[in-house]
Parts: C-alpha cells; structure tokens; sequence
C-alpha cells in the first residue's frame, strides 16, 4: 500500500511540473519575449535602410574595383625597365649613358687586372663585376637611399595634407603646399603628381603612379587612398589621417626591427669580412705564399670559386637578416 502511494505520489508530482514546465516557465523565463523580440527584428527592414545598406554595398564594390584594378596593374608593371630604376634612383641620365658608364667600367678593371698579372680568367670575371654587377649595386644603393629620404618625410606631408583639406582646401591645393615646403625627394615626386595632373591625367591615377617612381608599400598606400577617395568619396581627411598613423607605426616598426636585429648584422659583418682580411695579412706577411692564388691558373680558379662561394654566403646572410613587415 504505501509503495502505491508513493507511485500515485511520483506520477502526480511529474504531471503538474509537466504542466508548470508548458505553461508557466516560458512566461516566468522570457521566452516569449525573446520570441518577440525576433520577430520584430526578422521583420521587412524600412525603405531608408534598405537603400542605405545598398549604398554600402555600392561602395565596398567600388572599392573592390579599385583594389583589383591596381593589382592587376601591378602584375602587368612586375618587370622594372632600366629608365625606370634610373629613376628611382633620383638619376636623370639615359639608357646610353648608363650603358656607356659601364662599359668603360668593364674595360678599366679588365685592363687593370690583365696587366697587373691577373690572367684571362681573372680579368674576364673582374671585367664582369665592375661592368655588370657594380653599376647595378651604386643604382640599388642611391634607390634605398632615396626611398629613406622620401620616408622620413612622408608622415608629415600627409599631416600637412590633413590639415588643409580640414582648413577647406581642396586636395590639389594641399599638394600644392606639400610640393612646395616639403624637402627633396618628397618635393620632386608631389611636383611630379602636380605636372601629371595638369596635363589631363585624374588626380587619383597621378597620385598611383607615385608608386612607380618610388616603390615602397607606403608610396603605395597613399596611392591607393587618393585614387579609392577619387571614385568612391568618403571623409578624406579621416582617412588620411589613419594613413599618417600608419605610416608612423611602420616607421617605428622598422626603427625597432633594426635595433633588434644589429646584433645578427653586426656577426654577419665579421663573418663575412674574416676570409678578405685573412688574405690581405697573410699577403703582407708572406706574399709568395698566397701570390699562387692569382699567378697559377690553379690557384685563380680557386679563387674565383671562393669569390663566388663568398657572396652566396653573404646573400643569404643578408637574406636572414633583413625582415619585410
């Protein structure tokens, strides 16, 4: 009997929270109301919204668009002509005259090497670096210099350009006044958009070509921001004010990667710079020893291989120790 109960019990117990849990929970948890509230929200969105998100879409497009438009451009542009890296190097001579340069280059370190003993051999292969691999080598020095200039100058032209268009000047004026006060090479590129889009070229394309003669990604950001700014609209000052602080974060960046990464220089130096010194104190101390390295064929083929082995080791340092970002 009390085993009956206690069934009866346990069955009337489990119906009434049966019942509670249907019909009382839902009001006391709010279910209805996040059931309410869903469907307001899946409700038709209004005209003016719909039409707005439209215009967003529109212009993330565009955007797109303009994105894809300097890439491919880009990949068309990947080999750079010889006018070009003259160029960038900040240097106003011809193809000609390049070309001329080296070759009395080639021919002086050829004669040089021929009649101070040298052999064939080694006056063919010095020929070749000073007339192919030196002028090259000045050309990338004078392009990284430049492009060192033109950043630590960048940051504030684009405050400078901010700071007109807020003042209500148009932005053709505000690179006006950056042409005009900013120093060389910064000067001698806005004076290049300037030129560009007097003739007839739109703004936004003179300021992408700014990428060309200065390739360095930032040069390339600024590019873009004009020409996105230029088809699409927006708040320009805004967003070239986010472009000057990211200009400065990279410039910071790379201020900190070459802090941290002297030390590794600084043994890529000594490491490379050993076997040259090695030579030039043996040649000082015993100089018919090591004469045999440049006075038999032998020993000039050795050291065209040690030469060749050389650099390859100091690419590769260079290669570890130099970081993109």
């Amino acid at each position: 009997m009390n085993l009956q109960m206690l069934a009866l019990a346990f069955l009337a117990a489990t119906a009434i929270g049966g019942l509670a849990w249907v019909f009382i929970y839902p009001m006391l948890s709010g279910e209805k109301q996040a059931e309410a509230r869903r469907a307001s929200v899946a409700k038709p969105e209004p005209a003016a919204r719909r039409a707005d998100n439209k215009n967003q879409r529109t212009r993330r497009e565009q955007v797109e668009g303009s994105l894809k438009e300097l890439e491919a451009r880009r990949a068309k542009e990947s080999r750079i002509a010889l006018s070009t890296r003259l160029t960038q190097a900040g240097l106003d001579w011809s193809e000609q005259k390049f070309w001329m340069v080296s070759g009395v280059l080639g021919l002086a370190a050829f004669a040089a090497a021929f009649l101070g003993g040298g052999g064939l051999f080694g006056a063919v292969g010095l020929a070749f670096g000073a007339g192919f691999g030196l002028p090259r080598w000045v050309l990338s020095f004078l392009k990284k210099r430049r492009e060192k200039a033109f950043l630590r100058a960048l940051p504030d032209a684009v405050d400078v350009i901010v700071r007109g268009i807020k003042a209500g000047l148009p932005l053709f004026e505000s690179i006006k006044v950056v042409a005009a006060d900013a120093p060389d090479p910064l000067r001698g590129e806005f004076l290049s958009i300037i030129e560009t889009q007097a003739i007839g070229m739109p703004l936004g394309e003179a300021c992408a070509r700014l990428y060309e003669r200065m390739p360095v990604p930032e040069a390339n950001f600024f590019g873009i921001v004009i020409a996105i700014q230029q088809k699409s609209g927006g708040n320009l000052s805004e967003a070239l004010g986010n472009l000057s602080k990211v200009l400065r974060d990279r410039k910071k960046m790379a201020e900190k990667i070459q802090a941290m990464s002297m030390e590794a220089k600084a043994s890529a130096a000594i490491i490379g710079a050993l076997p040259p010194i090695v030579m030039i104190l043996v040649y000082l101390t015993t100089p018919d020893y090591i004469s045999l390295l440049w006075t038999h064929p032998t020993g000039q083929l050795m050291l065209v291989g040690c030469v060749i082995w050389m650099s390859m080791g100091v690419m590769v340092m260079k290669k570890m120790i130099n970081f993109d970002f």
